[in-house]
């Protein structure tokens, strides 16, 4: 099922946020802390095993060098963070306790914004692999326990946002794939891949990388993978 990886994150989201409601003080620093570094470590490893998947390193280096130029050059980075402060800052101003909008505008920034839920759809809907998207899920299921004890019932209505967002770029790339040779699949799965790693680099507070600003690189395999 090709929209298999986006409903189980929706589902952990829901999960995550109904048991965040129940306990109502969520899971202690130190149990999310020792739990996410964790997640990290499989989040490094589903990243290091999908960059074997590459068949030419020329297009890989290639590609995230294109890639970065471009979105250091949009800084796609910061203009997503400004985005997100730009749209958490009027919620929170028209809402001066936390309500069901702050939840949902807050869940919906954290969980759509970030490496894992493009990297994941695409692969999702180019080679049915949703490891990424499995991964992805049991972080944001824990990252709504803790955020729904606090924000409240919002938290859980992101899901349905996030089926939206994540389903509808794996339904894009589900149509791209048969216009793509199996290299180019590999290429591209190989790019997200080192993403996915400096991701988990980051969740490990090793790096602090600006992940979305290497982004474009994931298309670029498309361009060079006709050429070389």
């Amino acid at each position: 099922m090709v929209l298999l990886g986006s409903m189980v994150n929706s589902a952990a989201i829901i999960l995550g946020g109904s048991i965040g409601l129940a306990l109502k003080k969520g899971l202690s620093d130190r149990i999310a802390s020792a739990v996410m570094n964790a997640l990290a470590l499989c989040v490094l490893y589903i990243g290091v095993s999908g960059m074997l998947k590459g068949e030419n390193i020329l297009i890989t280096i290639l590609s995230m060098v294109f890639g970065t130029l471009v979105g250091e050059w949009i800084d796609l980075d910061k203009k997503i963070n400004q985005l997100g402060d730009e749209i958490e800052s009027r919620v929170s101003s028209e809402n001066k306790e936390h309500s069901v909008s702050n939840g949902f505008v807050t869940a919906s920034l954290l969980f759509c914004v970030g490496a894992m839920a493009i990297v994941g759809a695409l692969q999702s809907g180019l080679t049915g692999n949703h490891d990424t998207l499995f991964a992805k899920s049991l972080i944001d299921g824990i990252a709504a326990i803790v955020m729904a004890s606090s924000l409240g019932i919002g938290v859980l209505l992101s899901a349905g946002l996030i089926l939206v967002y994540e389903g509808g770029i794996t339904l894009f790339a589900n149509v791209l794939a048969p216009l793509l040779t199996d290299s180019v699949i590999n290429e591209m799965t190989c790019v997200g891949s080192l993403l996915i790693v400096g991701l988990a680099l980051n969740m490990l507070k090793l790096t602090n990388l600006k992940i979305m600003n290497y982004a474009p690189a994931v298309f670029f395999p498309i361009l060079f993978g006709y050429f070389m």
